[in-house]
């Protein structure tokens, strides 16, 4: 098992370094995108997966540092001498110093109350930014240019990428070093029992400020890179639509697992940037997705991956066998019975449907789903539909797959555990 980790990773490593070489723009920009989604994901995780603080206004830290990037940009254009290169450690210093205010104010409390501490200094910073036109541009907001530093050149994609690929290496390095440093020990002690670490004559609410704002600088750090690549920032930004993305990513990734976050943005990026052109209900997939894997895998797609690699050790279960093989016969029956329908359903319930019908003097066109035409009047769309969803549920209850919620019965172990 440690030799297929070992492999996957070089292979993993080889992609990196050919995807330039082998992709087309399209593909560099969506790998690019990955990368900025991960160094955020990565650093909302170091506030939530390893010290236990649910923030849910991340994107306020994400889009500062996404403006004061433009800005530097913008200096540079004038005659600055700020190397190009280093761009993101603006958004990162401008970040840490956002972070650091908002933390020692956010960290006073915990659990809900703190989650709820970080969603008003969110909605704060979007309203700040709204009627603040002069200094975040309004709705249009502010744009620049990419500027070359010596013999780099960056006005090329490729040029983007190799600079958001060393960052990203950067980042993981050093936030893996820190979890694993005394610190990041301290920092795990927090989470699991503060009153304890408090004995042991630590101040936590200055620990908690300062991985607050190391937190915030890593997102900003993300925001100047994507202030690189799109050569621009919007109010758009600080929307809650950014600090629920990253606990998407996070959740459905795994908080408990270093890499985790990085799978999760790596899956959900994608399924956003190629579900907008294969359907209309693209969110409605994603929610499905973070629904399911709350229930039946709290601890995200990485964290069942560690847990299937310890039992595998363990010699308690096999690496693939004949029930994991009919659980994804079983998955892919179900998504394909959800699809037809949510597909079917969707297009004729649209109102660009019925204007067709209008038009077409009552005549019911087409629905296209999975690049296949279907009649809607014609049994066939549905029976595909419930037949495979059906189908897929039969497989799961055959092979014992739809036990009990994974989530019910961590609720379950801790309520023991508390008596």
């Amino acid at each position: 098992m440690k030799a297929l980790i070992y492999i996957l990773a070089i292979v993993a490593g080889l992609l990196l370094l050919l995807l330039p070489y082998l992709s087309n723009l399209a593909i560099m920009n969506l790998a690019i995108k990955i990368m900025i989604a991960s160094i955020f994901a990565l650093g909302f995780n170091l506030l939530w997966g390893q010290t236990g603080l649910p923030s849910f206004g991340h994107a306020a830290y994400y889009g500062i540092g996404t403006f004061a990037t433009i800005y530097a940009m913008n200096a540079i254009e004038a005659g600055s001498a700020l190397p190009t290169p280093l761009l993101p450690l603006v958004g990162a210093t401008t970040g840490f110093a956002f972070g650091l205010v908002a933390g020692w104010f956010a960290t006073i409390r915990s659990g809900v109350y703190f989650a709820m501490i970080t969603v008003a200094i969110a909605e704060l910073v979007s309203a700040i930014s709204l009627k603040w036109e002069g200094l975040f541009g309004g709705e249009a907001g502010l744009r620049s240019m990419r500027s070359d530093w010596g013999a780099l050149a960056f006005q090329s994609t490729d040029s983007v990428y190799w600079l958001t690929l060393t960052w990203m290496l950067v980042v993981m390095a050093v936030l893996y070093g820190l979890q694993r440093s005394p610190f990041g020990l301290v920092v795990r002690g927090i989470r699991e029992k503060e009153l304890r670490v408090r004995f042991l004559g630590y101040d936590t609410h200055r620990v908690k400020t300062l991985v607050f704002a190391i937190s915030a600088a890593v997102s900003g750090l993300a925001g100047g890179l994507l202030a690189v690549s799109d050569e621009s920032a919007s109010m758009v930004l600080f929307q809650g639509a950014g600090s629920a993305f990253v606990v998407l990513n996070t959740i459905i990734g795994g908080a408990g697992v270093f890499l985790g976050p990085v799978i999760g943005a790596a899956l959900t990026t994608s399924f956003a940037y190629f579900g907008e052109s294969f359907s209309h209900f693209w969110m409605l997939y994603l929610g499905i997705a973070f629904v399911v894997t709350v229930m039946y895998a709290p601890q995200g797609i990485g964290g069942a991956i560690m847990d299937r690699i310890k039992a595998v050790k363990a010699g308690e279960k096999a690496a693939l066998g004949m029930g994991d093989l009919m659980g994804l016969i079983s998955f892919a029956l179900v998504l394909v019975g959800i699809t037809f329908l949510i597909e079917v359903t969707g297009e004729i319930c649209s109102e660009q449907y019925r204007a067709q019908i209008v038009t077409g003097k009552g005549a019911w066109p087409p629905v296209h789903v999975l690049g296949f035409s279907f009649d809607p009047l014609s049994p066939l769309p549905w029976l595909i539909g419930i037949v495979a969803l059906v189908g897929g549920i039969g497989i799961a209850l055959t092979q014992g797959g739809l036990r009990r919620p994974a989530l019910f019965n961590l609720v379950a172990a801790k309520a023991g555990a508390e008596k």
